[in-house]
């Protein structure tokens, strides 16, 4: 499950990602840039934030941004750095591409190979838990089955899709979903709005 919290966010991840984004080969649109959908995983470990936005700049197609969220700098991951934000409650955050994030591969792998599905959303509110409704659904196309640990991520190579290569498995992340020839392996399909399409998928080594 994710805890939410009601605080303020200095810049917004929008913000963020309005200035980021531009830089990426990959990305079609313009300089506004506006939440479509979005989903999170769970970190087993309960330190990592991890959420996938889906977002449209302007006119332009639908992207998909995975993200992660920490409370210090990820040695070695600079390149993936989108910013930092100051969070009214959690304090200063780190925001990455999460492709070059261990933690973020270890969760999409899982959720492909073993169908975890996506984390439940909620707030605390006066000692109650009140869930967050889903603003989308994902799916795997594969039988769950036990998932070897990630380990590393020993390379990004970082286009439309994006492959993440670990210790044990391959992921590729779909950039801008839509009907595309899928590569072989698991499928991570997601639906929002009238949309279906693939979203990322898993091989293992």
């Amino acid at each position: 499950m994710a805890l939410l919290h009601r605080a303020d966010i200095r810049p917004t991840k929008l913000d963020l990602l309005a200035a980021w984004l531009p830089s990426r080969g990959w990305y079609v649109g313009g300089a506004e840039v506006a939440r479509v959908a979005a989903y999170r995983f769970d970190d087993p470990e309960g330190q990592v934030g991890i959420e996938t936005l889906l977002v449209r700049g302007g006119d332009g197609p639908v992207h998909q941004v995975p993200l992660t969220y920490r409370g210090a700098p990820l040695d070695g991951a600079d390149e993936w750095l989108v910013g930092t934000t100051e969070h009214s409650v959690l304090g200063r955050r780190w925001v990455y591409d999460a492709v070059g994030d261990p933690v973020y591969a270890a969760a999409l792998a899982t959720a492909i190979l073993a169908g975890t599905g996506q984390a439940e959303e909620y707030f605390e509110v006066d000692g109650r838990r009140e869930v967050r409704p889903p603003s989308m659904g994902i799916t795997s196309d594969t039988p769950p089955v036990d998932v070897p640990p990630v380990g590393a991520v020993r390379r990004v190579v970082d286009g439309d899709p994006t492959l993440i290569v670990t210790d044990t498995v391959e992921l590729a992340v779909i950039r801008r979903p839509g009907p595309a020839a899928a590569p072989a392996g698991a499928t991570l399909t997601g639906t929002w709005d009238d949309v279906r399409a693939p979203l990322a998928y898993a091989a293992p080594r």
